[in-house]
């Protein structure tokens, strides 16, 4: 009786293949990420959209009633451990801002039991609201949380920040849009 083996399989095809499959792979996350950059920033130096907006306090913002005051539009949820990591800045630079910048605070896709815990956890002082139906999130088209909108007191988008921020960055923005109030 003759044992026969099975055939080799070549160890030049098994490395082309795997190469071609990583390959495939950063290709993919390559353009998923440059979709997802260009989707998110494509209202970067557009004019801001309208909201209206009903802090958990009970007081309504709106764009047009806010004209003439910068705003820092900063899209959070509790759920989300990015927002975690900047929360505190953004209390801390509100507060050093007060007066000159307006931070708005949207709450995306949350309860309002999580949402307050989370504010009062952080110390959240600026005002903040649910975002009903995500009606906020599809005019901004944001791509996730947290991401935070740089408006001009003129209604205009300088920055949009996706994902957390960092502080000598969040301060240098910030420091440019007081410079637009009146």
């Amino acid at each position: 009786m003759t044992e026969t083996t099975p055939p080799k399989k070549s160890t030049a095809k098994i490395i082309g293949l795997t190469l071609g499959i990583v390959a495939l792979l950063v290709l993919f996350f390559v353009f998923a990420f440059g979709l997802q950059k260009r989707e998110s920033t494509q209202l970067q130096g557009a004019p801001a959209p309208d909201f209206s907006i009903t802090s958990f306090d009970g007081e309504t913002y709106t764009l047009e009633s806010l004209r003439g005051t910068p705003i820092l539009i900063n899209f959070w949820a509790s759920w989300c451990v990015e927002c975690y990591k900047e929360a505190a800045l953004l209390e801390q630079a509100s507060q050093d801002f007060k007066g000159k910048v307006l931070f708005l605070g949207i709450d995306y896709l949350d309860t309002e039991k999580d949402a307050m815990e989370y504010m009062e956890k952080y110390g959240v002082t600026y005002p903040s609201g649910p975002d009903i139906e995500s009606r906020m999130a599809k005019a901004y088209r944001i791509t996730g949380v947290p991401e935070t909108f740089f408006v001009t007191a003129d209604g205009q988008i300088i920055h949009v920040q996706i994902g957390p921020i960092e502080r000598p960055q969040l301060y240098q923005l910030l420091e440019k849009l007081a410079a637009t109030g009146g």
